[in-house]
């Protein structure tokens, strides 16, 4: 037996097991950085997202939304509640209902049914038009301010000032209506 070529064998054995324990490491810490990358951006995502008719960008976050968003729903949904015609209303109710909370659905199905059996039944119309917008990122909501105008019979019966408060909710990447009443209308 050479004892010579033993050890040289073993000193190249021991070299290669170095160099490998090395390489595994490495890739052991490659693995940690990326799984500390992960976890870091998980949380923080904000997705940027400019619809082609609209002309305001605006971040959606896990359970937020930009006020910019916010303002664009707020008059989307103050247009389908309050301008309405006996012939268009079944259509905005339907659309309207796509957007609401499940918890709030059958009551506001509910409210708009009757809603549209009074403006047929009378042949009554309403026109909106939104003067301000005051979103609130916190409470996730929109204050939108305007002139109501309600005809009936072609006939002009109201042209007032009114306050609507739209709160929304955010979950599944998906802006859902919990609230639209009328407030208040004063200034800010």
């Amino acid at each position: 037996m050479d004892f010579d070529r033993l050890n040289g064998d073993l000193k190249e054995l021991r070299r290669r097991n170095r160099g490998l324990g090395l390489a595994v490491g490495a890739l052991a810490i490659g693995q940690i950085v990326a799984l500390v990358v992960i976890l870091n951006l998980l949380g923080s995502v904000r997705t940027l997202v400019v619809p082609p008719s609209l002309n305001k960008s605006f971040w959606v976050e896990r359970d937020k939304a930009s006020s910019e968003y916010l303002e664009q729903m707020g008059s989307f949904i103050a247009w389908l509640v309050l301008d309405v015609t006996p012939s268009s209303i079944d259509w905005k109710k339907d659309i309207l209902l796509g957007y609401v909370e499940p918890e709030q659905h059958g009551a506001l199905k509910t409210r708009q049914e009757l809603e549209a059996a009074r403006l047929k039944r009378i042949n009554a119309s309403t026109v909106f038009a939104p003067q301000q917008l005051v979103p609130s990122e916190d409470a996730q909501s929109v204050v939108v301010r305007g002139r109501l105008r309600t005809l009936v019979n072609g006939l002009e019966t109201a042209n007032d000032a009114k306050a609507y408060l739209v709160e929304f909710s955010y979950a599944g990447g998906r802006m859902h209506l919990k609230t639209f009443k009328e407030i208040p209308n004063a200034a800010p």
